[in-house]
């Protein structure tokens, strides 16, 4: 359930939705036409803002400023732990091999610290959304992209039953326990790292932690276009939907400082 209504949120927090909704409105309201104008308006206008640069990168800097990054670059870990999200699982089944988004450096950052000897295994944790037999494991994909790229299997330890950060925790920590590893560094995206470490915390577990494809600009906002872009759009969305997300989380008390 839990699982069908953080869809149903992350629909909920898009700019666009709010936009829609309140153009849909304005319909309604079609006979009163101050306050159909009122709403086209605000619609307007708020799909606009968070479609601009500005408003997107000062809500991903604030999204990314609790990522901190503790990795140790003389140490060798037990185990890297990376976090799925870094695949698109539908077009991965279409074409039959690894299709990646926007997050595909969560992996290639743990293939270059086992490459590199500074993590003697990696824990793949992401599971599918899609109750499918067929239906794509991420971890699953993973491994077998890990192993082509020259790691070998007995390395790679592949978690696939998780569907969300919590469950990423949870999955991983009965792993780790068993495992015996002492040594931990966690790999994610900065704007998710924050969430990430605070649900490991909440289950005994305080990896080192190594943010990676950072999103923000550093650019100074008063720099930037404030014309209109599909790419600024998306950036806002997935601000928006972190943030709620964090708060969802500390609510349930699955994260912790």
């Amino acid at each position: 359930m839990f699982l069908f209504l953080s869809k149903v949120l992350d629909l909920l927090l898009a700019p666009l939705t709010w936009a829609l909704l309140l153009w849909l409105a304005a319909w309604g309201l079609r006979r009163r036409p101050r306050a159909a104008r009122v709403l086209s308006l605000l619609g307007g206008v708020g799909l606009y803002a968070f479609s601009t640069e500005p408003v997107a990168m000062g809500l991903m800097r604030l999204t990314e400023a609790g990522a901190v990054r503790t990795f140790q670059p003389g140490v060798t870990y037990d185990a890297v732990i990376v976090l799925g999200g870094g695949l698109d699982p539908a077009a991965t089944e279409r074409t039959g091999v690894p299709e990646y988004n926007a997050a595909v450096e969560r992996v290639l950052r743990g293939f270059e610290l086992l490459r590199e000897g500074r993590a003697r295994q990696v824990l793949l944790s992401g599971g599918s959304l899609d109750p499918r037999p067929e239906a794509v494991v991420e971890a699953e994909v993973l491994s077998r992209q890990l192993q082509q790229w020259g790691i070998p299997a007995e390395r790679i330890v592949r978690e696939g039953r998780s569907r969300n950060t919590r469950e990423n925790a949870l999955e991983s920590a009965r792993i780790i326990q068993a495992r015996g590893w002492t040594s931990l560094l966690l790999v994610t995206s900065a704007a998710h790292m924050p969430r990430a470490a605070g649900c490991f915390a909440a289950v005994g577990l305080r990896p080192d932690t190594l943010p990676v494809d950072a999103r923000a600009s550093s650019t100074p906002l008063r720099r930037m276009s404030w014309l209109p872009r599909a790419g600024a759009l998306s950036v806002s969305t997935d601000a928006l939907r972190e943030l709620a997300g964090r708060v969802v989380y500390r609510l349930r008390g699955w994260t912790a400082d």
